[in-house]
């Protein structure tokens, strides 16, 4: 099937990249002519694990393409994906819809013959509806359906969440879009994953609601972990015993500093926002995205309280920076609330990610010293703050760990240490929601 993919950000090139592996032509579209370039010389845009080996392979094998030229791409295509940015308009946090509808122009002008348009953008609810009206006022002759297919892929697990999925969600009362909406994800079927019809306006909702509902359950346990460390629990034993009952599930219930990346944030904002036009406000959802950037703040302050020196002038060395491991997004990421409170206050910065210190550049505070590494990022810190669980930060030598700091303390904003290992090597341990061991 012939496929053109209009944006190359993550979903439209991850997106792209993996219909191709199944067989099927690709053609990724981007206005940017740079990007464009650096792809067809295996140059990624984004870091995403095994997406380079992907994109090359089926580069190599003729199936996958990179154009500036929309009108080629789209004339030539069955199904034309818009995937662009959808990112929070500023002064009102709703869903900035200008590039979708952009591009929707643009293809009403370059389709030929029966088209089906997919948003795989994340849109507000009504905006098949309005695709479809922009498309008809550019060419009223054109035989498109306009079809809902929101992506679910998570960052640094994208490649396995598209071809693994948990259900893929087509919304359309058209049956020729149906039919071939089935056809092109027809290879995911060996994988019995569920193929969901629904109506567009549904599945445009499934798309805000599935990712409100999950950060309802971090922001949930988040505030657990804070009533944990009043009251001498461990929020790790008290997830695992909620995470038991299949009602609830073990997914999304790993207390930390809050949510951040592409999705979360923008897409709570914009559900809100929708909800309180319609006069239906979300009062649950609002909450939670005000927790959450209460909690990031908090964080700060924690780190703040664990010196054992003044705050002006010490030094602070922050392991993990990216919102999540496995990539390189910064987006709303909590370390740059953490990173900027403490800067405030006149810390020190010392840093280091994996991946993610090009973007955190752009981003976060200026004379910010980036390190090489774990152990170069501790040395003559006053205090160790790990935000981001990236794997390499799991088994560092704590006894040299202890030798590159000038204080021994460690603040675990993600648990991924026992208390005890560090509390016996003589660290000062500060963890989230362990009430009984936040302090050793």
């Amino acid at each position: 099937m012939r496929v053109a993919m209009i944006g190359t950000g993550y979903v439209g090139l991850v997106s792209g990249t993996c219909f191709s592996d199944f067989g099927h032509d690709v053609t990724c579209v981007d206005t940017d002519l740079s990007k464009i370039e650096r792809l067809k010389a295996g140059i990624m845009p984004i870091f995403e694990p095994g997406l380079d080996d992907l994109v090359a392979r089926n580069v190599a094998d003729g199936r996958l393409h990179f154009t500036t030229d929309l009108a080629e791409a789209v004339a030539g295509a069955e199904v034309v994906f818009i995937a662009v940015g959808t990112p929070s308009r500023r002064g009102d946090g709703h869903a900035d819809l200008s590039y979708v509808h952009a591009a929707a122009r643009e293809i009403a002008r370059a389709v030929k013959g029966f088209t089906v348009v997919v948003t795989k953008s994340t849109v507000p609810v009504g905006t098949g509806a309005d695709l479809e009206a922009i498309i008809r006022e550019e060419a009223p002759d054109a035989d498109i359906a306009v079809v809902s297919n929101p992506e679910f892929l998570r960052e640094g697990a994208a490649i396995e969440d598209f071809k693994r999925p948990d259900r893929i969600v087509v919304g359309t009362a058209d049956p020729r879009a149906r039919e071939v909406m089935a056809a092109l994800y027809r290879p995911l079927s060996l994988n019995t994953a569920p193929l969901l019809f629904t109506d567009r306006a549904n599945a445009e909702l499934i798309k805000y609601a599935s990712n409100a509902f999950l950060a309802v359950k971090i922001t949930f346990i988040n505030e657990m972990a804070d009533l944990c460390e009043k009251v001498g629990g461990d929020v790790q034993e008290v997830a695992r015993g909620i995470g038991l009952d299949r009602r609830i599930g073990p997914k999304f219930l790993h207390a930390g500093p809050g949510y951040g990346g592409s999705c979360f944030p923008k897409d709570t904002l914009a559900l809100t926002r929708t909800a309180q036009e319609a006069g239906t406000p979300l009062r649950l959802v609002e909450t939670v995205t005000t927790v959450n950037e209460t909690r990031k703040a908090a964080m700060g302050r924690r780190v703040l309280e664990a010196l054992s020196v003044p705050p002006r002038g010490a030094t602070v060395a922050v392991l993990g920076l990216t919102f999540k491991p496995n990539t390189d997004d910064m987006r709303d990421s909590p370390a740059i609330n953490i990173v900027q409170l403490l800067v405030d206050r006149g810390v020190k910065i010392r840093a280091y990610d994996p991946v993610g210190m090009e973007e955190a550049r752009k981003v976060l505070p200026e004379g910010i010293h980036y390190a090489t590494g774990a152990y170069e990022c501790a040395e003559g810190a006053d205090c160790l703050v790990i935000v981001t669980e990236w794997d390499a930060f799991r088994a560092l030598d704590l006894d040299r760990l202890k030798t590159q700091l000038r204080s021994p303390i460690v603040v675990d904003l993600r648990n991924i240490y026992p208390p005890e290992d560090l509390i016996r090597r003589g660290f000062t341990y500060v963890g989230i929601g362990r009430g009984d061991l936040s302090i050793g």
